[in-house]
């Protein structure tokens, strides 16, 4: 039962729980693995858990799609060579090559995040403070002095 639902807003399937799970989990593992040294083991667990949850998130061929469009291939090669990269034992280049891929596909989405989480009533205001409110800015894709 996926789809919009009246009463609540957007209701999400089984699945969709599971693949969100899967993901957070997957984020968890990857960010343990950075903390504890490069653990290339949670690196690599941490990686097939946030792929395999968002495929179970937006469903497998969407998953492709997004991953495989023209103007997304050389973030997807970055990616996917990082994550082969910590497979094949060297955990803090395929991270790196593997950020860069992560920051080159989802580029497109920082606009929105920001701008999403400026709605946030406290985080939103961190937004504002004097540092964080010029990076915000360029990850929003406006000058701050744009008005």
């Amino acid at each position: 039962s996926s789809g919009i639902n009246a009463e609540s807003g957007i209701s999400i399937n089984d699945n969709q729980k599971i693949g969100i799970a899967i993901t957070g989990f997957g984020m968890l593992f990857l960010l343990l693995g950075m903390i504890l040294f490069f653990d290339k083991g949670l690196l690599a667990m941490g990686n097939i858990m946030f792929l395999c949850g968002l495929a179970l998130i937006i469903g497998l061929e969407r998953t492709f799609r997004f991953f495989f469009q023209r103007q997304k291939l050389k973030g997807t090669a970055a990616f996917f060579g990082g994550i082969l990269v910590v497979l094949l034992g060297f955990p803090f280049t395929g991270m790196c090559i593997e950020s860069y891929g992560f920051f080159v596909i989802f580029s497109g989405f920082f606009p929105v995040a920001v701008n999403f989480i400026r709605r946030i009533p406290v985080i939103g205001n961190l937004l504002n403070l004097p540092g964080i409110s010029h990076v915000a800015a360029k990850l929003e894709g406006q000058s701050r002095y744009n008005v």
